[in-house]
């Protein structure tokens, strides 16, 4: 296989790993770690004296979408910068507006709506993860971090 087909793989496996993490946290279809471990708080009546009973499970799911999400979003962060990420947001946005102006996108649902915005966070997420590798193949220059000493 090609490194060019290595490339499309490792991005393909990222992009899975950001809809996991994604729509793990949360999705419109109910099964979530939200909807699972969190739904049952009514944030009107919230007392701490009352808080649904959690099980060790639920605290290790919970632990491991956090050290997910911060292992993507300080790798997003990192390789893209907070304009890389707005630029990111603004693509895939505006791509989504045109796909639903002309009538690519059916949008008659909050569901499909919440469903297109999980599959931005995601794509930006993967775009994160994968820009040092797809800049490299682009331009032949490697990213580097510099550490502080």
């Amino acid at each position: 296989m090609s490194k060019s087909g290595h490339l499309a793989i490792e991005v393909i496996a990222r992009l899975l790993g950001a809809l996991l993490l994604v729509y793990g946290t949360y999705n419109p279809e109910g099964i979530s770690y939200y909807h699972w471990a969190l739904s049952t708080i009514d944030p009107t009546q919230f007392s701490f004296s009352e808080l649904p009973p959690f099980n060790p499970l639920k605290v290790f799911t919970g632990v491991v979408l956090i050290t997910g999400w911060i292992i993507f979003i300080t790798a997003a962060r990192k390789s893209l910068g907070v304009i890389g990420i707005a630029l990111s947001l603004a693509l895939l946005g505006s791509l989504v507006w045109v796909l639903i102006d002309y009538g690519v996108l059916p949008v008659q649902s909050g569901k499909m709506i919440q469903h297109i915005v999980l599959i931005v966070m995601a794509l930006v997420l993967t775009i994160g993860l994968s820009w040092s590798h797809i800049s490299r193949k682009m331009t032949g220059q490697i990213d580097t971090d510099t550490l502080d000493e």
